[in-house]
C-alpha cells in the first residue's frame, strides 16, 4: 500500500497560466465554471443536449452532452470521456473544448455522426485542485475505510509545513530504502541493492501514524476512485477500488447508459492510459488466456492505423510512449468489456529534456524538473524543509518535493491548442466511421413475373463494422439486411439476413429472387455503422 500511495503522490503537478515572463498557477476551470460551459454549449436551438446521469456522493452533476442531428441513434457514434483520473483536470478541459469546437466548427458532420461526451467521471475528486489543500486526488466522496481497521479516514494525509500542498516526507534513516537521485538530489529514489547502494531515507506522503500502525496516509479522506471501479480485472482488496466492480453511482450510471448506446464504435478517452502515441503490441499468448489480456490482432493493425494519424494531427512527441492501463479502468473496459475500440491519450506529456551530453534522464521527476526550469516554472518543487514529527523523536523529518498536479497537466495557457489539435484528431476518426452503402444494383427479368436482384453491400470505411473483439464478443449487434417483400413473394433469398462483419472497404454480394411487380425497399446496417437504404423497381 505504501508503494502505492508514493507512486501517486510522487507523479504529482499543478497547473499554470503566464504571468510576466514566468509560468505560474494557473487557470483550470472550477467545477461550476465548466458546468455554466456546458448549458452555453447545450443553449436554445444547440445540436448538443446536456443531461446529468447521476449525481455523486459529493453531490456533484455527471453530465453527458449529446451531439448530433437527425436519427441520432442510428449512426455511427463516438463517445470522449474526461476526468477518468480526478488528478488529470487536463481531461476534463480537452473534453468540454472538443464539445465547445464540435458544435461551432465542426456542425457539418452531425448530420453522419454521434457524439457522446462525458466531460468529468470524477467531480469529487476534480474539486481538490482548487481546495485549500491540494493533493492529487483519484477517489470520490464515498465513506470509505480503505485500511479496514473499523476507522474512517483516521490516517489521510497532514500539511506538516502548512504550505496548502500534500507533498512527502522523508526520515532520515540507516534503514530506509531511498536516496538522493544522483544528479538531482532533490529527488528521493529507491536504492538498488543489487549495486551495492544503500538508502539512507525512509519516503512517505505528507502525514502522521494517527492509528499507530507504522502506515502513513492510508486512509485518506476520499472514497472509490472511478478508474479502479470498473469490471474489467476488478483490482478486488485494493485500496481506492471498492468492495465490487461498478459500485459507485457515476460508474453504474454511465454503464447503464452506455449499454443503451449501440450506436458508439468507439471511444476516445483522456486519461494516463496512452494506445495513440504508440499503439499497444499485440501478443498471440495472452489472447489464450481465460481471461484476454492483449489486443486482439486485426485489432491492432487498427490501433496502429489511428495511431499514425494520431501522431500526424497532434504536434508533441510523447516523452514515455504506451501505457496498457491499469486493473479496472475505463480504457480498458471499454474494449475488453464493451468490445468497441477503445483509444485513450493523456493528451499531454512532458517533453524530453537532454542535457548538454545529448541524453535525457531516465527518471521522470528529473525530466520534469529540467523542463520546468526551461520554461521558467520555479513554483513547482517545495524545498525540504525540516519539521517535527511526533512519530519520529529525535529523527530528521523533512517536508517536500514536487507539488501536485504539475507532472500531468500543462500550463493553461498551453491548452488551447492542445485541445484544438485533439478535436482535429477525433473529427478525422469521426470520419473513419464504418459505412454502409449498395453499389452494382442489377435486376434480371426471369420471365413468369419473377425478378433477380443483385446488389453489392459495401463497408465504405478503412475501419471494420466491427472490432476484432467485438466479433467475439458477439456483443455487438451484427449487419442487418432486410427487404421488405412478403415471404410468400420471395423464392430465393432471406427476408432478414445477418452479417456478422465486414472488414474495412470489403463488400458481400447479396441476391434475391422475387415475384411480382413495383418496387421493393431494401435496407442494410447496424446502429454503429449507419443504415443504407435501397429502393429497386422490378
Amino acid at each position: 500500500m505504501k508503494k502505492m500511495y508514493l507512486s501517486w503522490i510522487a507523479g504529482a503537478g499543478m497547473l499554470f497560466s503566464v504571468q510576466s515572463s514566468t509560468l505560474a498557477q494557473g487557470d483550470y476551470p472550477t467545477l461550476s465554471q465548466v458546468t455554466q460551459r456546458l448549458q452555453a454549449i447545450s443553449g436554445s436551438g444547440s445540436a448538443a443536449k446536456l443531461s446529468s446521469l447521476t449525481k455523486t456522493e459529493g453531490g456533484k452533476d455527471i453530465w453527458v452532452l449529446k451531439v448530433g442531428r437527425g436519427d441520432m441513434d442510428n449512426k455511427p457514434a463516438i463517445a470522449v470521456v474526461g476526468g477518468a483520473e480526478g488528478f488529470h483536470v487536463l481531461s476534463v478541459e480537452l473534453a468540454v473544448q472538443f464539445a465547445e469546437r464540435l458544435v461551432k466548427d465542426h456542425s457539418g458532420i452531425l448530420d453522419k455522426t454521434t457524439f457522446y461526451v462525458f466531460p468529468n467521471m470524477s467531480p469529487d475528486a476534480y474539486d481538490q485542485y482548487h481546495a485549500s489543500l491540494k493533493y492529487e486526488r483519484r477517489g470520490n466522496a464515498s465513506n470509505v475505510d480503505h485500511d479496514r481497521d473499523g476507522r474512517l479516514s483516521e490516517d489521510g494525509y497532514q500539511d506538516l509545513n502548512r504550505d496548502g500542498f500534500i507533498t512527502l516526507m522523508r526520515v532520515e534513516s540507516p534503514m530506509g530504502d531511498y536516496m538522493p537521485l544522483e544528479g538531482d538530489e532533490r529527488i528521493m529514489v529507491k536504492a538498488d541493492r543489487s549495486k551495492g547502494e544503500k538508502g539512507g531515507y525512509m519516503v512517505f506522503p505528507e502525514s502522521r501514524d494517527n492509528d499507530k500502525d507504522g502506515k502513513f496516509g492510508e486512509d485518506p479522506i476520499e472514497g472509490i476512485a472511478f478508474n479502479r471501479n470498473l469490471t474489467y480485472k476488478f483490482p478486488i482488496f485494493t485500496p481506492l477500488a471498492g468492495d465490487f466492480a461498478v459500485s459507485e453511482k457515476e460508474s453504474r450510471a454511465l454503464l447503464d447508459y452506455l449499454f443503451d448506446q449501440w450506436n458508439i464504435f468507439a471511444f476516445v478517452t483522456f486519461s494516463p492510459a496512452n494506445n495513440l502515441s504508440a499503439p499497444l503490441k499485440y501478443n498471440a499468448a495472452d489472447t489464450r488466456k481465460r481471461i484476454v489480456t492483449s489486443m486482439l490482432e486485426k485489432d491492432v493493425a487498427i490501433n496502429g492505423m489511428v495511431s499514425g494519424m494520431y501522431n500526424k494531427t497532434v504536434s508533441q512527441k510523447a516523452f514515455n510512449q504506451t501505457n496498457q492501463g491499469t486493473d479496472g479502468d475505463f480504457f480498458q473496459w471499454a474494449y475488453f468489456h464493451f468490445g468497441r475500440l477503445s483509444f485513450g491519450t493523456p493528451g499531454w506529456w512532458v517533453p524530453e529534456v537532454k542535457g548538454e551530453d545529448g541524453k535525457s534522464s531516465a527518471n521522470a521527476e528529473a525530466n520534469f524538473l529540467a523542463w520546468a526550469a526551461e520554461q521558467g516554472m520555479d513554483d513547482v518543487f517545495v524545498p525540504w524543509t525540516g519539521v517535527d514529527h511526533p512519530d519520529f523523536p529525535g529523527q530528521k523529518v523533512e517536508v517536500g518535493g514536487i507539488k501536485p498536479f504539475v507532472m500531468h497537466n500543462p500550463p493553461y495557457a498551453m491548452v488551447n491548442d492542445i485541445a484544438k489539435e485533439h478535436t482535429d484528431f477525433i473529427i478525422q476518426l469521426a470520419e473513419m466511421s464504418p459505412k454502409m452503402e449498395f453499389h452494382n444494383v442489377k435486376t434480371e427479368k426471369l420471365g413468369n413475373g419473377l425478378t433477380r436482384i443483385t446488389v453489392d453491400l459495401f463497408n465504405n470505411s478503412p475501419l471494420p463494422t466491427h472490432s476484432e473483439m467485438g466479433a467475439r464478443s458477439r456483443w455487438l449487434r451484427k449487419v442487418r439486411v432486410d427487404i421488405n417483400r412478403d415471404a410468400k413473394d420471395l423464392i430465393s433469398g432471406d427476408k432478414i439476413k445477418l452479417i456478422d462483419k465486414l472488414d474495412a472497404y470489403e463488400n458481400v454480394t447479396l441476391s434475391w429472387i422475387v415475384k411480382g411487380s413495383g418496387s421493393v425497399d431494401i435496407k442494410a446496417g447496424a446502429a454503429h455503422t449507419g443504415i443504407a437504404t435501397l429502393n429497386v423497381k422490378l
